[in-house]
């Protein structure tokens, strides 16, 4: 019963719920992509996403400086139904539709060829653009 109780600790996580949102409804983001839409730090990303990547609910790749995430088909029918009933709560969430205008409006803004995560002109520009 241990591994059921460490699948609903890593979900009982507000950034994480987030992250794994952004990650439903997009294939792959970079983690500057995150850290802006959720408006953390890389290293608070990082964590998080790793936690996820140890759960097994998400997968990475390294193309240069970047790390690129998504989602990781569940290996349990536990996790599947768990995870399937996370979505559609989500879906309905107030908050859920706010989260995904932040990283459309960071998308349009992203520097062609790369991140300028976390820098103070990229954020303005945001908060201006909000």
């Amino acid at each position: 019963m241990k591994d059921i109780a460490q699948f609903f600790k890593v979900l009982a996580d507000e950034a994480r719920l987030r992250m794994l949102w952004l990650l439903f409804n997009n294939q792959e983001l970079c983690v500057c992509d995150i850290m802006e839409t959720l408006d953390i730090t890389q290293s608070k990303a990082s964590r998080h996403l790793a936690t996820l990547r140890h759960a097994g609910l998400v997968t990475d790749r390294k193309v240069g400086a970047w790390s690129y995430y998504s989602l990781r088909p569940a290996e349990s029918e536990l996790a599947r139904a768990q995870l399937e009933a996370l979505r559609a709560s989500l879906a309905t969430h107030p908050g859920a539709r706010a989260v995904l205008g932040d990283l459309k409006t960071w998308l349009r803004s992203k520097p062609r060829g790369g991140c300028a995560a976390n820098s103070r002109t990229t954020r303005e520009a945001l908060v201006q653009e909000r």
